[in-house]
């Protein structure tokens, strides 16, 4: 199995979706796992949000940088903040290919 986990929550309810994709690459839960932020959660990390840029450092070392869409960054003038976070790219698509490669997705 392959997890797509798509965070979009800029408050607590972030949080378990963090956990579930940093330990699921540290234990190897699953095959594969793919990190993507989109919506309000993108603005919190491009503001250096404690509550969550820890978990990105933590993803960031088991090789799984998170994937935010820019798309929503350029919109609300944040793309160049959120990129010393994250990768910055379109999601539209990269989640179609995901789903199309049969990855589950989950959405916090």
């Amino acid at each position: 199995m392959k997890a797509l986990v798509i965070i979009s929550s800029d408050d607590e309810r972030a949080l378990p979706g963090f956990m579930w994709a940093t330990n699921a690459i540290k234990h190897k839960w699953v095959e594969d796992v793919e990190v993507i932020l989109f919506g309000p959660i993108e603005k919190a990390v491009a503001d250096g949000d404690e509550r969550f840029i820890p978990w990105i450092e933590k993803l960031k070392e088991l090789g799984k940088l998170p994937v935010a869409c820019k798309r929503i960054a350029e919109l609300e003038g944040f793309e160049v903040s959120l990129q010393k976070y994250t990768k910055v790219e379109y999601v539209g698509k990269i989640i179609a290919e995901h789903l199309e490669k049969g990855y589950i997705p989950m959405t916090f």
